[in-house]
């Protein structure tokens, strides 16, 4: 995948909270983090991070799966209840089934890096969350993705170089789709950054304008895409390798 040269953006007003008690790792984390611009504060302990939210804020949460007196799914729970605004929560965990991440992503996580972490991956997870949490300004105005070329600024995609007739929010399903390729997306978290709600409205609205791109983009596996849900929780694109 290849996207169009990203902008510059300042990330130094941008705090990060990382609860992690493996030192090795947390130091890793914080180097990676400072040295791409971020404010970054480091915690082994879930009531240590806890004071340290409610005190300063952090405009993103990376949180360990499990970690001394609270576990990242206690520290998240707590999240959840009290800050008003809607932090964005990456976790952190060496689990690497599928059924871990979706429980993960049912416990309200954002997104996932499992362990140990790698820099690159790390950093632009960092930034795609970031910046669809509106911490950044978007760096991409358009998406290469095999036969298809997504633009943003036009809401077109082009699938063989042929315009592909889709409604808006059909193209902004797509984009996200595309854009977290071989990623779970919640159906909850579709709403609320496509349709900007996070309740009220049936799910069903998500599930019909997946089945409406799927049909309009041919994401089916004689054409080397797969696009289904997960658990009924949400669902996933995945490009397939041609035999």
């Amino acid at each position: 995948m290849t996207t169009a040269p990203p902008r510059t953006v300042d990330t130094s007003q941008i705090s990060i909270g990382i609860l992690e008690d493996d030192s090795d790792q947390s130091a890793l984390l914080e180097l990676w983090l400072s040295d791409a611009g971020y404010d970054v504060t480091v915690c082994a302990e879930g009531a240590k991070f806890l004071r340290a939210a409610q005190t300063r804020g952090f405009d993103l949460m990376m949180l360990d799966w499990i970690v001394p007196e609270m576990s990242g799914f206690e520290v998240l729970e707590w999240v959840r209840l009290n800050i008003r605004e809607r932090v964005p929560v990456v976790f952190l965990t060496t689990r690497g089934e599928e059924q871990s991440i979706v429980e993960a992503l049912e416990a309200g996580a954002d997104d996932y890096v499992v362990k140990p972490a790698r820099q690159h991956e790390l950093l632009a997870r960092v930034s795609a969350l970031a910046r669809r949490s509106g911490l950044t300004e978007p760096q991409a105005e358009s998406l290469e993705v095999r036969e298809f070329v997504l633009d943003r600024r036009l809401g077109q995609v082009q699938r063989n170089g042929e315009v592909v007739s889709l409604t808006a929010k059909e193209f902004d399903l797509a984009w996200f789709l595309f854009a977290n390729l071989s990623k779970i997306l919640s159906r909850e978290y579709l709403l609320r950054h496509i349709w900007n709600i996070s309740s009220g409205i049936s799910t069903r609205t998500v599930d019909t304008h997946i089945s409406r791109v799927r049909k309009k983009l041919g994401l089916r596996p004689e054409n080397g895409w797969k696009l289904n849900s997960v658990y009924h929780f949400g669902y996933r694109l995945e490009p397939l390798e041609s035999e």
